[in-house]
């Protein structure tokens, strides 16, 4: 049997997800080999997401080794992935889902975000969490701060900001719980499209028989299908980690409820929707309600986001 070349970026968060899809097709009996790279969204610290531009910043660099045969597999951080892949590539699995909420990382024990008699300066990267600290802690203040987690941490404590927001998953799987101070609900933070997800990618030239065997020992259905949904929703607004886009789908019974929406970079508007439907029209549920969002005030608000974004 041929080994499955996996890529991955270089970060320790990157490497804890690929040796758990490491693990996890070595244990179906697959063998397996490990490549990494620096990508763009790498090596490009000084410049937020947004202005360096959200497609391919932390996939391109895999891509191109995807495409040559160099990989077999690339493993990616689903909330990373463009709404819609360049031509040649596909997402073949995804992984069980982590607890996918907000969560606040500091140093300080004291912090309450809640206290809006104290100054408090949030560093994030993420424009949909500025956009959603604006909506509801608009007394905070907050700081572009980019790198891999242990920087940002370094960052914090050598006075940038008191506090980071992040992802749940990422906080946990590095063993830094004990630095959360507030996790936010998700239904006031909603998430990104895919948090808490590992994606994996591949080449649509990538073999069928190899293609099964991925799918076979990484693809959890559930995740899978809630994906699909709340892909095809950023699908509809042509969007990716520039835009304050998010969506949150829950299955149950077969049944598919998408919550998503998008809040202008201000705060001051904030459409969110929610829609049901069955599991096997996953995709085409979240470009219906996408639809909905645009037509609700969404196409406005994000026509002065890009406008905004070509100003800055």
């Amino acid at each position: 049997m041929s080994k499955i070349i996996i890529g991955s970026r270089k970060s320790k968060l990157a490497m804890w997800q690929t040796y758990y899809v490491q693990d996890r097709l070595e244990k179906a009996g697959i063998a397996t080999e490990i490549i990494t790279m620096e990508t763009k969204g790498d090596k490009i610290l000084n410049t937020s997401i947004a202005k360096i531009g959200s497609k391919g910043v932390f996939t391109e660099e895999l891509e191109d080794q995807l495409a040559s045969g160099q990989l077999d597999i690339a493993v990616h951080s689903a909330k990373d992935m463009p709404s819609l892949l360049p031509d040649g590539f596909e997402l073949i699995a995804f992984t069980d889902r982590e607890k996918s909420n907000d969560v606040l990382v500091s140093h300080k024990q004291d912090i309450d975000i809640a206290n809006n008699s104290k100054k408090i300066i949030i560093g994030t990267s993420s424009v949909r969490r500025r956009a959603l600290l604006a909506l509801h802690y608009p007394h905070v203040e907050t700081v572009d701060i980019r790198g891999n987690l242990q920087t940002r941490i370094e960052k914090m404590k050598e006075g940038l900001c008191d506090a980071i927001l992040l992802a749940y998953a990422g906080v946990h799987r590095m063993e830094l719980d004990s630095m959360i101070v507030h996790t936010f609900a998700k239904e006031q933070f909603i998430p990104p499209v895919g948090q808490g997800c590992v994606a994996i990618e591949a080449a649509t030239t990538l073999s069928s028989t190899k293609k099964e065997q991925v799918r076979a020992a990484l693809n959890n259905p559930e995740s899978e299908t809630c994906l699909l949904a709340e892909r095809g929703y950023l699908r509809k607004l042509e969007g990716g980690c520039s835009i304050p886009a998010f969506a949150m789908a829950t299955l149950e019974d077969d049944k598919i409820s998408l919550t998503a929406g998008l809040v202008s970079l201000d705060g001051q508007q904030n459409i969110t929707l929610t829609k049901n439907g069955p599991a096997q029209k996953a995709a085409a549920l979240g470009m219906e309600l996408g639809s909905a969002v645009l037509e609700q005030g969404g196409k406005e608000v994000l026509a002065e986001i890009r406008r905004s974004q070509a100003e800055n």
